[in-house]
């Protein structure tokens, strides 16, 4: 199969196998311990599109250009959707299922109903058309790249929101990931609501903070 500028090759291959239109699906804030994970799904044209030339894998961008693409892909897109799932929907049905179902809900918001879906690596049951788990998919496959950005770039944004809400844990920083700096944090502010509880490493910082809370002398003593 020879391949096509833009990362368009399956999505054109597939579209001229009357597979078309192509939705991409991918998640952002899978491994963070705080905050919702986003899941976006995209239809691109087949045509190639000058402002998206440096779409690919949103963690292999800047935030420069994830900010400069997330318009151009609203733009351009022929649909797109954004879903959140907030953390306690993680902390009741895991994080699997939040995925998964949270892919669904993405593609079944789409305005144009897709014939063809492609994710990057997950397989999803459920969906409403065939569908093709592609691993890096997000590096290969423009329609799952735009998703990336849609969903990195959305998701940023609220945590960005929740560090004004949230002051003191740096969330704007490191997106809810499991950073010393957010350990630290939770163990000496606690876990909000906004904290993935079923989390291990959230739940041990919790508790390191109810027994300082308790006893604070607990924590000087093992200075």
């Amino acid at each position: 199969m020879r391949k096509l500028v833009q990362k368009r090759t399956y999505e054109v291959a597939l579209a001229k196998a009357g597979l078309g239109p192509v939705a991409g699906v991918d998640e952002a804030g899978r491994g963070a311990c705080a905050g919702p994970i986003t899941i976006a799904a995209c239809i691109l044209p087949e045509k190639i599109i000058p402002s998206l030339s440096t779409l690919t894998d949103s963690k292999k961008l800047t935030e420069k250009q994830r900010e400069q693409l997330f318009p151009a892909i609203q733009k351009h897109a022929l649909a797109y959707s954004i879903v959140h799932v907030d953390p306690a929907d993680i902390d009741y049905h895991g994080i699997q299922h939040a995925n998964v179902s949270g892919m669904r809900r993405a593609v079944a918001r789409l305005d144009i109903r897709p014939r063809y879906i492609l994710t990057d690596a997950l397989k999803v049951s459920g969906f409403t058309a065939p569908y093709l788990p592609v691993i890096g998919g997000d590096f290969a496959i423009r329609c799952i790249a735009a998703a990336s950005v849609l969903a990195k770039v959305s998701r940023d944004h609220i945590m960005e929101e929740l560090e004004e809400q949230y002051p003191g844990y740096g969330l704007g920083k490191h997106k809810g990931y499991g950073t010393a700096i957010h350990t630290e944090a939770i163990e000496r502010l606690g876990a909000t609501q906004i904290h993935r509880m079923s989390y291990s490493n959230v739940a041990k910082a919790h508790s390191r903070f109810e027994v300082t809370k308790v006893n604070p002398s607990t924590v000087e003593g093992e200075k």
